[in-house]
């Protein structure tokens, strides 16, 4: 009997350790601007967030994998040089979901984020109540973040038309300016009418820089 009793405390105490299928959700894609903030996003089941250490890895295209957070709590973490101070990742274990807070975000940064967990097996065993236990990471699936620049809105033109002044000589060349000013994209196309004569299709590029 007290074999009995003995057996089951150690089944009880060992139940608590074993996991249900683990799972971590992620949004397929995210898009940001230089500059600006965004929040990707970690939902997790299948094992408890709150006592569990957490990880952000990257992918930039054509490289490796890149750890950027180790996260168990807002006192026990520890961050990569390249995004220190400027992403902030945190625990909401009443909704199970592991977030990463993104500010000042650069083209540099753009990648596939995977959200990581540690776990251990061999818990479950009662042969192993003693260490050593085997620990693996579980990936989410991965969110690709594109930092790209801001298009600018269409702006229509702003036009200004002069005219020459009025000559008696027939024989005269005269010319009427057209003015097209405050307009992106920065390359335009003008049709023109001169009288009752056909109108003509003028296409110009911009005299400005492509960044003025």
């Amino acid at each position: 009997m007290m074999t009995s009793t003995i057996f089951l405390s150690l089944l009880l105490a060992l139940l608590p350790c074993v996991q249900s299928e683990i799972t971590l959700i992620q949004p397929e894609a995210e898009t940001g601007h230089p500059g600006g903030s965004l929040s990707l996003t970690c939902k997790t089941s299948g094992f408890n967030l709150g006592s569990s250490s957490m990880y952000w890895i990257r992918q930039v295209p054509g490289q490796g994998l890149e750890w950027i957070v180790y996260y168990y709590s807002s006192s026990s973490n520890n961050y990569a040089p390249a995004i220190k101070d400027r992403f902030t990742a945190s625990k909401d274990t009443s909704n199970n979901i592991f977030a990463l807070e993104m500010r000042s975000v650069k083209i540099d940064d753009t990648a596939i984020y995977y959200c990581a967990t540690r776990v251990y097996t061999g818990l479950g065993d009662l042969k192993k109540i003693r260490p050593p236990w085997t620990a693996k990471m579980i990936f989410g699936s991965g969110t690709q973040l594109t930092v790209e620049p801001r298009q600018k809105s269409i702006v229509k033109p702003k036009l200004s038309a002069f005219y020459p002044p009025k000559s008696s000589s027939k024989d005269a060349v005269q010319a009427a300016v057209c003015l097209a000013s405050d307009f992106f994209p920065k390359d335009i196309s003008l049709q023109l009418a001169f009288g009752d004569k056909p109108k003509a299709n003028v296409t110009r590029p911009s005299v400005l820089k492509p960044d003025e």
